[in-house]
């Protein structure tokens, strides 16, 4: 069913990298994580004790895998991954190229011995060039560099960072697509091949809406100030109870049905009012409008009538909120898995779901080196060979 059968050896750190192989294990892949002694750092984040069992940054990026522990710095660990490898189908690394290449554990080195090997290389700045072993985050990457941030974020608004794994999802998201090519082409040639994705270039697709404008006119108008933006009903506006709302116009008919919505009837007499309204003082005089007629009523009262006039909006939710949803439920938003200890436990689901059938997902986290015997076992390695590895 789906990848059952697919083998995948893992040899990742914090998350673009285990997040796709997470979902490729959610999706049926057999996938074993190779961990140093020290183990992946997201580890560290939350105590997995039965007394506070179960770390859910760890759990969301690795369940369903198998757990090894090598020391690839040492011999007998290469010999072993290597032994993984000729078995596997498709090898995911985010360690830094240099390293591979100085381990002997680069595609190039490995593609003579494993031509069938489909080798995924999560990377920051790609595998050529000064940057290719620069080190990086998707805070760095995706979001700093690539110019995500600096579109996203006001001018009028100190910078921050964005939520840890944001880029580092879609980069994990664009890696599973790339490996999928790969291994529908290998059913007709035989052979894998390289497959690289990197945090700025998942970046730049992300904000590629506003990259090709830049490619195309050399300026692009990105984030601005609330006063300076051109759209009287396009954004956030505050409700009565204090609460967010985002508004989105889909066509001109919806200024008309806007203002129906908001009891403001007598604006659409106004020609100057007339949508597309491109003077930007008439764009904040309507905007002003639409502010105070928001500020008299509620969102469950704002909800009502913009759902009403089928006007595209959205209240601003918390995560408590999202945890809670019914909507979020039937969307498939959440998985159950054990979480190591034998308690069920909630976790995000990976962005796509099958309705006619998917393996189940409920394996936990691999605790460190949990299946190292066993699998290096099945990788044929000998007793002393193991005993030499542990």
């Amino acid at each position: 069913m789906l990848l059952e059968g697919l083998k995948v050896v893992e040899m990742a750190t914090w998350v673009a990298g285990p997040s796709a192989a997470a979902v490729l294990a959610d999706w049926g892949a057999e996938v074993v994580k190779v961990e140093s002694p020290i183990g992946d750092a997201t580890r560290v984040y939350y105590p997995d004790t039965p007394e506070n069992p179960g770390n859910p940054i760890f759990t969301n990026e690795n369940r369903g895998k198998k757990g090894v522990l090598l020391d690839i710095s040492r011999p007998e660990g290469r010999h072993a991954l290597k032994a993984l490898l000729r078995q596997a189908d498709i090898f995911i690394t985010n360690v830094r190229p240099g390293s591979m290449k100085r381990l002997g554990l680069d595609y190039e080195s490995l593609k003579p011995e494993m031509p069938n090997l489909i080798y995924g290389a999560v990377t920051g700045y790609g595998l050529v060039g000064p940057e290719a072993d620069t080190p990086a985050f998707d805070m760095t990457a995706f979001w700093t560099r690539s110019g995500v941030a600096h579109a996203t974020i006001p001018p009028d608004q100190e910078p921050f960072a964005s939520r840890p794994g944001f880029g580092d999802h879609v980069t994990a998201l664009a890696t599973v697509s790339a490996i999928l090519a790969a291994l529908h082409e290998r059913h007709s040639t035989g052979r894998g091949r390289l497959v690289e994705t990197s945090l700025l270039r998942a970046g730049a697709y992300a904000i590629s809406w506003d990259l090709a404008i830049q490619l195309r006119f050399g300026e692009v108008v990105t984030a601005q100030p609330r006063d300076e933006r051109p759209g009287p009903m396009s954004g956030f506006f505050r409700t009565k109870d204090d609460r967010w709302l985002l508004l989105l116009p889909r066509t001109l008919d919806c200024f008309t049905n806007l203002m129906i919505a908001l009891d403001r009837p007598e604006i659409l007499a106004e020609p100057r009012y007339d949508p597309p309204v491109t003077d930007m003082d008439t764009v904040r005089e309507i905007r002003a409008v639409v502010d105070e007629a928001f500020a008299r009523m509620t969102l469950a009262e704002v909800g009502e009538r913009l759902t009403a006039g089928d006007l595209a909006w959205a209240p601003m939710g918390t995560l408590a909120e999202l945890a809670e949803a019914d909507f979020a439920r039937d969307a498939g938003c959440f998985e159950v898995v054990d979480d190591g200890w034998g308690v069920p436990c909630r976790v995000p689901a990976s962005p796509a779901r099958f309705p006619e059938g998917a393996p189940p997902v409920s394996r936990p986290a691999p605790k460190l080196g949990e299946h190292t015997r066993e699998v290096l076992e099945a990788a044929g390695l000998t007793a002393a060979e193991i005993d030499a590895v542990l």
